[in-house]
C-alpha cells in the first residue's frame, strides 16, 4: 500500500506580507523560508502569534508547517503566517472555526500604512507653518 502525504495549503495576509502555508502530517516543525520559527522570527511575541492557531486548537504536536513570507516587516510576516496557518486548519477540520474566530486569526487585518500626501511632510504630518 502507497501512503500519500496529504498536504494542506492556505494563504494569510497582513499589512503587505504575503504567507504560503503548508500543513502535514508530523510532529510540530515550523519552517519558515527555509528555516526554524525561532531562526527567523528572533523575538519571542512572533513566535507565540504564529503557534497561537496551533495551540489553541491543540494541535502543535500534530503538524508540521512549511511556510514561505514575503513583503513588509517580521511583525506583518508574522500577523500573515498565523492568519495563514488558522485558514489551513479550518481545511483539516471545519469543526475548529469556532476557535479559531473566537481568538480572532481568521480575520484578515484590514490596516495598512497610510499614504503621504502633497504639500505635506507624511500622510497627516504637515510642514511647519510659519506666519513671518
Amino acid at each position: 500500500m502507497v501512503s500519500v502525504a496529504v498536504k494542506y495549503y492556505a494563504t494569510g495576509r497582513r499589512k503587505t506580507s504575503v504567507a504560503k502555508v503548508w500543513l502535514t502530517l508530523g510532529e510540530g516543525r515550523i519552517t519558515v523560508n527555509g528555516r526554524s520559527l525561532e531562526e527567523y522570527f528572533p523575538r519571542l511575541a512572533w513566535q507565540v502569534l504564529v503557534r497561537k492557531p496551533l495551540v489553541l486548537t491543540g494541535t502543535e504536536a500534530r503538524f508540521n508547517v512549511e511556510a514561505r513570507v514575503s513583503g513588509g516587516g517580521l511583525s506583518g510576516q508574522a500577523g500573515a503566517l498565523a492568519h495563514g496557518v488558522a485558514r489551513a486548519l479550518l481545511l483539516v477540520d471545519e469543526n475548529l472555526r469556532s476557535i479559531l474566530k473566537k481568538a480572532g486569526l481568521l480575520t484578515r487585518d484590514p490596516r495598512m500604512k497610510e499614504r503621504k500626501k502633497y504639500g505635506q511632510r507624511a500622510a497627516r504630518a504637515r510642514f511647519q507653518f510659519s506666519k513671518r
